[in-house]
C-alpha cells in the first residue's frame, strides 16, 4: 500500500489528488461535481489517489460556489418506531449511491417543532428536504417556497396532496386487514389507534378500517374504538381493560406495534390466539414474523418507499424543480400469518 504523500502541509487538496491519479485539478474538481463527464478509468484513479490520500472533499467551500451542499434533510415523527427506522436506513443508503449525505430531525408529532426543525435545516444550505405525511403547518411550506428548496412527501398517499409525494395508502392499507377479517366471519371487530389530530397517516388508517365496516353494512358503536400511542406497554394495558370487559372476536390495530401489545394482553389474560381472539397490524415491523403468534398485517414497502425517495429528491434538487416529477404509489402487501382465524361459533 502507498504511503499517503503531500505536496504541501496540512490536510491533502485537490492539487494532490491530481498529482497522484497524473490528472489535472480541473479533472479531479469535475470528478466530484460532474462525475458523469469523466471517463472510467480516469474516476477509478481519482478514487484510488483521493483514498490513498485521505482526502476528504470540503463541500462547505465548495456551496460558496454553487448551489449544492451534499446534504438532504428528512424529517420523521420518530426515530421509536421500527418502520421509520427502516424508512431512514433506506434513504441513507440510497443518498450514498448519488454521493450525497443525510440530516435527519424527530418532531415527536409536534407540528409546531416541526417548523423550528426545517428551519435548522435550512440555515445548513440542504439541497432538498423529505417530510412524512401531508399536513403540515403553512409556515413549514412556506420557508421552502420561499427559498425554492424541493420538498418530498414520504410515507402516505392522498388524493388532495398538494405536495409531490412517495408512499402507500394507508386508508387501503387498513381496508384490507379489516376486510380479511370480515371474510373470516368476524363482525364484533374492535378498533385501537392512535391520536389521530396530529398524524394524517393514522388518520387516513382509521378511516379506511371504519370504511370496510360500513362498505360490509356493519356500523362500529363507541365502545369498539380505542386510542392508544405507538407503545407496546399502553397497548398491552388498553388491551387488558378491553378483554376485561367486553371482549371482541377480532382487533384492528393501528400498527404492528400496538398489534405486539395486544397480542401480549391476550395471552397475560389466558386468551387462546387466534381462535378466542383475532388480532391484526398495519406495517409488517422487525418482529411481526416471530411473535407468537405470528402475526397477520398488511406490509408497508419502507425500503422500496426510501429508496425511490432518495433517487426522486436528488433529481428534483439537480433540476431546481419538481418539474416532471410523477408522484408514486406503493402498493402494500396483505400478510397472512397466525394471528386471524375464522370466528369461532
Amino acid at each position: 500500500m502507498k504511503r499517503p504523500t503531500r505536496t504541501r502541509s496540512g490536510a491533502p487538496g485537490i492539487i494532490d489528488v491530481a498529482a497522484r491519479a497524473g490528472v489535472s485539478p480541473a479533472t479531479v474538481s469535475r470528478f466530484f461535481n460532474s462525475p458523469a463527464m469523466v471517463r472510467t478509468d480516469t474516476k477509478l484513479r481519482i478514487q484510488a489517489a483521493a483514498t490513498e490520500l485521505g482526502y476528504i472533499r470540503d463541500r462547505m467551500a465548495g456551496a460558496m460556489h454553487n448551489r449544492f451542499s451534499g446534504t438532504i434533510g428528512l424529517v420523521v415523527p420518530t426515530i421509536n418506531n421500527a418502520i421509520f427506522s427502516e424508512l431512514i436506513a433506506a434513504f441513507s443508503n440510497q443518498l450514498l449511491q448519488h454521493d450525497r449525505t443525510m440530516l435527519v430531525a424527530s418532531h415527536s408529532y409536534d407540528p409546531t417543532l416541526e417548523v423550528s426543525l426545517i428551519r435548522s435545516l435550512l440555515e445548513r444550505r440542504i439541497d432538498g428536504i423529505a417530510i412524512v405525511g401531508h399536513h403540515h403547518l403553512d409556515s413549514a411550506i412556506e420557508m421552502l417556497n420561499i427559498r425554492s428548496i424541493p420538498v418530498l412527501a414520504l410515507w402516505g398517499y392522498h388524493k388532495d396532496a398538494v405536495i409531490p409525494f412517495v408512499g402507500s395508502d394507508n386508508a387501503q392499507a387498513a381496508y384490507k386487514v379489516t376486510q380479511h377479517l370480515l371474510e373470516l366471519g368476524h363482525n364484533d371487530i374492535a378498533f385501537i389507534f392512535p391520536e389521530t389530530h396530529n398524524n394524517d397517516r393514522a388518520r387516513d388508517r382509521k378511516a379506511g378500517a371504519l370504511q370496510a365496516m360500513r362498505d360490509a353494512g356493519m356500523s362500529v358503536p363507541d365502545h369498539r374504538i380505542h386510542t392508544c400511542p405507538y407503545d407496546i406497554a399502553q397497548s398491552k394495558q388498553t388491551t387488558i381493560d378491553l378483554l376485561r370487559k367486553d371482549k371482541p372476536s377480532a382487533i384492528v390495530c393501528g400498527n404492528d406495534v400496538i398489534a405486539h401489545g395486544v397480542i401480549y394482553a391476550a395471552q397475560q389474560e389466558q386468551i387462546t390466539l387466534p381462535y378466542d381472539l383475532s388480532v391484526v397490524g398495519i406495517g409488517d415491523f422487525t418482529g411481526s414474523a416471530e411473535i407468537v403468534p405470528s402475526l397477520t398485517t398488511v406490509r408497508l414497502p419502507a425500503n422500496r418507499i426510501g429508496k425511490i425517495a432518495a433517487d426522486a429528491i436528488v433529481e428534483m434538487s439537480e433540476r431546481g424543480s419538481a418539474a416532471g416529477f410523477k408522484n408514486r404509489i406503493i402498493e402494500t402487501e396483505l400478510i397472512v400469518r397466525e394471528s386471524t382465524s375464522v370466528v369461532s361459533r
